[in-house]
């Protein structure tokens, strides 16, 4: 876990190893994601406390973080991405029939890659919330800087994990949302609009 916020690369070294082993890229171990679940619930919590929400408030909260959050969106994004590999970046070879992306895989990925997502997003901008969400154009470069370090850690984690796939090719293409996201970072800031500040009262009300 802690080797995906500071060198994400060092997760899919051994990756080919355990493709040997368990005749797999995916994990065969879901404590991962319940470990990730369990980050989730408990900043829903804390989320929760910070914005004064009763049992059910912080009960509706958790099951929003977890169930939609991550898991809907994990599954719709690691569905887009296993279709873009299998549909256009797997390579075929004579060699091996087995050159197609697990779509549990993909979905490791995702669990991968929301890591870094959880602890600046989650975690890190609670922390810092009270100064995030203030009308200074400082604050307004702080909490959008966080969300586009959010938004270029999933993308380069998500590119790693294909990445580490030796039969696909192009695998840099999951690197080009962050082009997108840079330009409208540059936009937000040009405007003075605070993400973190629209995000959380979206979110929170």
């Amino acid at each position: 876990m802690v080797y995906l916020c500071i060198t994400p690369r060092i997760v899919y070294r051994n990756i080919h190893y355990h493709k040997q082993t368990k005749n797999q890229w995916a994990r065969d171990d879901p404590a991962f994601m319940v470990i990730l679940s369990g980050l989730l619930g408990f900043s829903a919590i804390a989320w929760g406390l910070v914005y004064g929400h009763g049992m059910m408030g912080i009960l509706r909260m958790v099951l929003y973080m977890v169930f939609v959050d991550f898991v809907v969106i994990g599954l719709i994004v690691a569905t887009v991405c296993w279709t873009i590999a299998n549909r256009f970046l797997a390579r075929a070879s004579v060699y091996s029939t087995d050159q197609s992306v697990e779509w549990q895989y993909a979905f490791d990925i995702h669990c991968n890659a929301f890591m870094p997502v959880i602890m600046l997003l989650y975690i890190i901008q609670m922390v810092f919330m009270k100064i995030l969400i203030k009308e200074f154009w400082i604050c307004t470069v702080l909490g959008n800087t966080l969300y586009m370090t959010a938004i270029v850690y999933y993308c380069y984690i998500t590119f790693l994990g294909y990445n580490a796939l030796p039969f696909v090719r192009h695998p840099e293409m999951f690197l080009y949302p962050i082009t997108i996201f840079l330009i409208l970072y540059v936009i937000t800031l040009i405007l003075g609009i605070n993400v973190s500040s629209k995000v959380l009262v979206l979110y929170f009300g």
